[in-house]
């Protein structure tokens, strides 16, 4: 794995902006510097960092803020490979970069989905992940539910370029949209054995209602999905249910969101 940034010191009050060299790309990164504990966050699957604004100023300045943007969002170059692999790469690559060794996860969405994965890889590393509205370990496994994240994204297509300057679509086709959409789909349907294994504090901020493009309850469906779980693991705790939906959880529960991080942060003990 090759890294680069041309840093200051990585405890420094200054904020610093680059850009961070793996495999073929580069990721647009902001870390805040200073001596607080390392918070880093993970966007939604077509997402950038710009949802995470809200969240960061309600935390404040003692905490050593970390955010970047995947492969082709935002201001990130883009590359030859988008899989959730490459995307637990590119964590490692900020991490190694920034010389950050035991992070706060802090994941919507995709980014949580993220964030748990890297926590079971890591598990003598991660302080703890906050996970906003995900992960939920359902997902569609079968053709026709494929079939049909395929036809959404191509319906899509016209508008893709309208809304990736909100950070709500990435700068690659509207096929490898839906090829990490049913990835994504396959990841959570095969989520419950990480869930149950996991050792390190997991916390949700659980939204209400159906997002943009859902329907029959499904979101609602896939939160319930986790109550098995909680029951059978300690370290799984709903912190926070929400009135926002999925796609404005962040914009508009940006308090609730800080108020679990800052409950996550204070488990941290020395020698843990």
């Amino acid at each position: 794995m090759n890294t680069t940034s041309a840093t200051t010191a990585h405890d420094s009050d200054t904020t610093w902006t680059g850009m961070v060299a793996v495999d073929d790309t580069a990721l647009a990164v902001t870390d805040t510097g200073g001596p607080g504990i390392p918070v880093v966050y993970l966007n939604g699957a077509y997402a950038s960092t710009r949802h995470w604004q809200r969240v960061i100023a309600e935390l404040g300045p003692g905490y050593r803020h970390i955010a970047f943007d995947e492969r082709a969002r935002g201001k990130s170059k883009r590359a030859t490979d988008y899989s959730f692999e490459a995307c637990m790469r590119d964590i490692d690559a900020v991490l190694d970069a920034r010389g950050v060794e035991r992070p706060l996860l802090v994941g919507w969405s995709y980014g949580a989905l993220l964030g748990v994965h890297w926590a079971s890889r890591n598990p003598t590393r991660a302080l703890g992940v906050v996970g906003v509205d995900g992960p939920y370990p359902v997902g569609w496994t079968d053709e026709a539910g494929h079939d049909e994240i395929r036809k959404v994204f191509k319906r899509m297509k016209p508008l893709m370029p309208l809304v990736r300057p909100l950070g709500l679509a990435a700068r690659f086709s509207a096929e490898t949209h839906a090829d990490l959409a049913i990835e994504s789909h396959l990841l959570h349907a095969a989520l419950e054995p990480v869930l149950d294994g996991i050792t390190v504090p997991v916390r949700y901020v659980v939204a209400s209602g159906e997002a943009v493009g859902s329907r029959d309850d499904l979101q609602e469906q896939m939160r319930k999905a986790i109550d098995p779980l909680l029951a059978r693991n300690p370290n799984l705790k709903v912190s926070a249910k929400v009135g926002s939906n999925h796609g404005s959880v962040l914009r508009k529960d940006s308090r609730a969101v800080a108020v679990v991080v800052r409950e996550v942060a204070a488990l941290e003990r020395p020698g843990r």
